[in-house]
């Protein structure tokens, strides 16, 4: 399969038919703070699990190797819907997974999980940012309509 971003990420499919996980790759080192990739290409599309929000009412689908963007509760990047730009919020290492706090983004998803990332921020169940407390929200990074929906529940 031909890479969406050659140089920058890959995906990574492991398993079989029936245990089947994918995971997006660095293909080389990223400072903190870098742009990894602007979000071009992306189009309108309603919530769903493969979609992204972008402010209260709106969602778009990746339409690339960026969709294969994996959870976790220590993210090494950032999708800022704002910028339309995915950065790096760490450094990141050629072969190090590429992932992001998928509440930084979404209010209520449409499809909850549970994270079993170890992580000492673990969430456990992800489900969205409204279904966080506003401490625990607040260790992360967020776009702005989430800290926006963040102040207005908090009325």
């Amino acid at each position: 399969m031909t890479s969406s971003h050659p140089g920058l990420f890959h995906v990574e499919r492991k398993g079989t038919a029936s245990e089947f996980s994918s995971r997006l790759v660095a293909d080389r080192a990223f400072a903190t703070h870098e742009t990894i990739v602007s979000l071009d290409g992306v189009t309108p599309g309603e919530k769903r699990y493969s979609t992204v929000q972008i402010s209260p009412d709106q969602h778009i689908e990746l339409n690339s190797d960026l969709l294969y963007l994996n959870h976790a509760c220590d993210p090494t990047t950032f999708l800022d819907v704002d910028t339309r730009a995915l950065i790096a919020l760490k450094p990141i290492a050629a072969g190090d997974e590429l992932t992001f706090f998928y509440p930084s983004t979404e209010w209520d998803m449409a499809q909850s999980f549970d994270c079993w990332c170890g992580s000492p921020k673990c969430i456990k169940t992800v489900k969205g940012a409204r279904h966080l407390s506003k401490d625990v929200v607040l260790q992360f990074e967020l776009a702005k309509h989430i800290q926006e929906l963040l102040q207005t529940r908090e009325k």
